[in-house]
This record gives structure tokens, sequence and C-alpha cells, in this order.
């Protein structure tokens, strides 16, 4: 089955459980292709794209790419210092162009491929370069694509042609981003005095650099790189994390309170808002990448892997005790290594992790949100699952409504609002153990073949599975995530760029509606029992004998007394 953004409806998320089921739309595509005539065919030279080579004296540079691939970060070479201004180039949606079209770009690879360095051999990153480089010649005074455009606004290609001059590109001015946007002095009459603000600098003296990914880039200001933190759309959960690491008691193993304001003019009112902020920046990047790269190459130790473990542990506990905040952002993408070589805990929007990182507590609550927010559903099954909510979490729509900063927040995580705290310890432990095994087992992930994301090095071994982790780490391990359940990834994998049954992979015979027909299967029962828990979670909170560790996990603090019993018995220093 294809990879697109219906396939997350029709197969990723719960949502499958109410949708239908299509033929085979790889069926469909050979009676079309069947059915083209030499006037559209591809083998037509009229019909091919002409060239995919570089262009000569580039224009433009690529930086990677996000949203399923349809937004890429393009940047001007043609300007003398580039600043941050987050104006990123945007592409129809893969799936509304031809499968012809597809295939000789490359366009289903970016679904799950984002960094620059891996998708710059790409069909489509060349063919958007020819086309930003044919654009821009025709253009008397091409900076001025950027004057007095809003923060955060786009280059569209409107379609995808063969023949780079018949694209048709507009500029669409974010004017609805500055209207979100708040100035220093909106926040510290939401926050109070007692929130510490740091110094503000302007974009214009803040240099691009480069983009690590939709969120973050590296940037320069007075000749020092520092991290750039920003978002493009819902702001509210920029300024939501901004407060959040203002009033964070420091920890060697949280990321540090940020260390600039970066301001910039509205183009209405004068208003000069808040877009972002800077923290410091860690130059080895995020153990995602790093921990298996570093195993390969036998550049890390069992003592290193110990440190981390005691060192992330010792975060979570600091949050959990001092700040009286969840964290359910835990996974390596968000942890990274400073340059003494120790954990940094970052990321502090409060989003939370795909339901294979998550705990099933989490899991059952997130999939009646996005059932109680789908549009495509039948509305009374939207309904049930919205009343049911309501019940867990009254007023829950209003966290999920908007992309506006509103005063007080508490922030705009539905399912981790609905737990107790010791609910909600418990699954930091979930997660805490999904991390140690990542980290012992030195992998990216626990599962291979991410819909989401192509890792570097994708795991040769799956969770729960063992390796190279010692005993003492695996009874840890185990325990930590109690109640967990074999994943949708069991039986539905990615090979390549379509999505196919884990028994069939590799084998070339795996269909749309065999994928479609086992996904509505296993959600039907994932949501059945995830009710039923739900159900049961009710009852016992009524009558008041609820069992708020309803696996039995260890507490954070028992967990970090084991990794230490475990770091001492190594002879290990943290």
């Amino acid at each position: 089955m294809e990879l697109s953004q219906q396939a997350i409806h029709d197969v990723i998320h719960p949502t499958a459980a109410f949708s239908g089921v299509d033929p085979d739309p790889t069926t469909r595509d050979l009676e079309r292709s069947q059915e083209v005539g030499w006037l559209e065919s591809s083998l037509n030279p009229k019909n091919r794209i002409d060239s995919l080579e570089p262009p000569g004296n580039p224009l433009w540079s690529i930086d990677g790419c996000t949203a399923f691939g349809t937004q890429i970060y393009a940047v001007p070479l043609f300007v003398d210092s580039i600043r941050p201004y987050r104006v990123d180039v945007f592409i129809p949606e893969p799936a509304t162009l031809s499968p012809e079209l597809r295939e000789v770009l490359d366009l289903d690879v970016t679904f799950y491929t984002r960094d620059g360095s891996r998708i710059s051999q790409l069909g489509i990153t060349r063919h958007v370069l020819r086309i930003l480089q044919h654009w821009t010649s025709t253009l008397e005074d091409p900076s001025q694509i950027y004057k007095d455009l809003p923060f955060g606004s786009r280059i569209v290609l409107q379609n995808l042609p063969k023949n780079v001059a018949e694209t048709r590109i507009s500029i669409a001015p974010t004017h609805y981003l500055e209207r979100q946007l708040l100035s220093v002095s909106s926040l510290r009459k939401f926050w109070g005095d007692d929130v510490e603000f740091p110094p503000t600098v302007d974009i214009e003296d803040v240099e691009y650099l480069s983009q690590l990914h939709d969120s973050v880039c590296l940037a320069n200001i007075e000749g020092k790189t520092w991290i750039f933190k920003a978002l493009t759309s819902y702001t509210k959960y920029l300024y939501h994390e901004l407060r959040q690491l203002l009033v964070m008691p420091p920890h060697p193993n949280v990321i540090a309170r940020p260390v600039h304001l970066v301001t910039k003019k509205c183009s209405f009112g004068n208003k000069v808002a808040v877009v972002g902020f800077t923290v410091e920046n860690h130059v080895h990047g995020s153990l995602r990448d790093l921990i298996p790269f570093l195993e390969i190459h036998d550049q890390v130790s069992l003592a290193d892997k110990i440190k981390w473990s005691v060192q992330l542990a010792s975060a979570l506990i600091h949050l959990r005790e001092t700040s009286l905040i969840f964290y359910p952002d835990l996974r390596l993408d968000n942890i990274v290594l400073s340059g003494s070589w120790d954990a940094v805990m970052i990321d502090f929007e409060q989003r939370g992790v795909w339901c294979e990182f998550a705990a099933p507590e989490v899991n059952a609550i997130e999939y009646m949100r996005l059932l109680a927010i789908d549009e495509e559903i039948d509305p009374e099954v939207q309904g049930k699952y919205a009343d049911l909510l309501t019940e867990l979490l009254p007023g829950w729509e209003e966290m999920g409504e908007g992309e506006d900063y509103l005063w007080p927040s508490r922030g705009y995580n539905v399912p981790w609002s609905c737990l107790t705290r010791t609910e909600q310890e418990a699954c930091e432990v979930y997660m805490l153990g999904r991390v140690l095994w990542c980290i012992f087992e030195a992998s990216s992930a626990p599962q291979r073949a991410a819909v989401w994301l192509s890792y570097r090095w994708e795991p040769l071994v799956e969770f729960p599975g063992y390796t190279t982790t010692p005993q003492p780490m695996r009874d840890l391990i185990d325990r930590c995530t109690r109640g967990r359940q074999p994943g949708l990834t069991k039986f539905i994998v990615r090979e390549r760029d379509r999505l196919v049954l884990r028994e069939l992979e590799n084998t070339g015979t795996s269909t749309a509606q065999q994928v479609q027909e086992t996904a509505r299967d296993w959600w039907a029962k994932e949501i059945e029992a995830s009710e039923a828990w739900l159900k049961e979670r009710a009852e016992g909170m009524k009558m008041g004998d609820w069992n708020e560790n309803y696996y039995d996990r260890p507490s954070l603090r028992e967990v970090y007394d084991a990794l230490e019993a475990f770091r001492a018995a190594s002879g290990v220093t943290v």
C-alpha cells in the first residue's frame, strides 16, 4: 500500500477501524497505465523531465524537509547573510500527482526521509532546486522575495510540472501567524514578574546556518553558534515550552534556560513579537543517530550507557519533584550529548510521543481523542468518543482548539492531563524503560522501519528482544514496561515506500487491501481493549479503590536506585 496522508487515516491511526477498505490502488494504476496512449505516455520524450542535474551556480540549497515531504527547507544562496525567517517551500501532496511522476521524483521516499544529506540525491530535491533556479532567474531582484514578509511565510508551488518553466509559484504571507505571535510585554503580563526573561535579540542580528528539523536551526549570534527554536504554526506550543524552561530549576541533564528571545517587528501595529528563543548548542547531537554509530565503531562503552541511564532517571526525578511537571516526550530524539559526553533532555512542548513509544494508559486515551476529533468517520462514532473524553476531562476540546497561546495554560496534552500524578509517573517509567532498551541495545528506536521516519541505522533487533543488554538491566526494563502489548508494527511494516504485511515483507505479494483489512481488525480490538480499560478505571475511581499504578511498575526513584546499584556493581563513576 502506498504511503500517503490518507494511509495514516486508513492504517496508522485508530480511525482505520472505521475506514472502508479500498480496492488495491496498485491494480488501478496498472489498469490506468495500460489505457494511457502515446500522447500521455511516460515513454514519449515530451512527457519526460528534461534533466534532474543540479543547477550550475545554484541560487538555492535544500537543508531537508518535513510534513511528509511537502514542506522543504529551501535556503537562498543569493542573499549575503541569511536570516532565519523560516520561509519554506511547499509542494502539492504527492498522492495528488501521477504514479509515474512520483516514481521519477522519488516523492514517496520523502514521506519518511527528512535530513538534507539523505534527500539531496532524490529526484524531488533536484527538481525543486531547478524550479527555484528558473523562477529566481526571472526576478529582477530576488532579494525582494523576503521584503516585509511575515515570519514563517510560504513559497508555494501550486503544481509540479515536468517542465520547470510551467510551474505556478506564489508567495503566501502568513499574517495569521503574526497575529498569534506575542510581545515580551504580553508574556510578562501573562506570567508575572516572578519569571525572569532573557535578553532579546532582533532577528536581523541572527544569522541562519542550517536547518536541523522542522522547529530547530543552527544560528550565529555575535560569532557564537546557538540552537534557535521557532514554530511556524501552533505557536501556543512555543510559548508553553518557553515558560517551562524559564521556571524550571536547573539540572545538569536538562536543557538550560533560554539565552535569548529572538524578536521580529510585525507588519501590522508595529508589534515586536517573540518568534523564538535560543538555547545552548550541544554539538554531538541526539542519541538517536549517534548511539548506533558509536556502537558500530566500538566507541561507546557499557560505562557510557550506564552513565546516561542514571542521568536520565535523575533528570526525570528532578522534574517531578521540583517542577511538578510531567515529561511525555521521552525518546532518543529528545536526548542530546553535551561536550562533556553527558545526556541532556530537550523538548518541553509536552506534545507526547507516538503510540509505539507511549505507555498503554496514554494510548488508551489518545485513541479516544483521535477518534473524537476525526471528521471523516461516522459523526455518531465521533460523538461517542467525544462524550467519553468529556467524562475524563471536561473542556478537553478547548485544549486542542486554535493555535493561539492563551493564559492561564497548563499545556495542551489531553491524554496526560487526564491522568493522576501517580499514573503520569508510571507512564514516564514506561517510556524510560523503552529508552533504556534503546541505550543498552544501541538502537535508534524500539522498532525498525517506522512509518514516519527512516533511521540512518535501522534497529537489527526490536523491542522487547535483547542482544547486548546485561541481565540486571533486562530485568529492570521488563519491570518498567509492564503492560506492554504488541503494536501494529507486529503485523504491518514499511518496506521502503510502501506499507506491507510483515509476514509478506520482501515478497512483493502484499496488497493494499490486505494491509487495510489487517489494520482495521487490529485497531478494532485495540479500541475495544482501551474502552474496557477506561471503563474499569472509571469504576475504580468512583469506588475509590483504583490502583493508579495499574501495571505495578517501579517508581522513578526505584528505577534510579536500581541503576545506581548496577553502576556501583560495575565500578562506573557518573
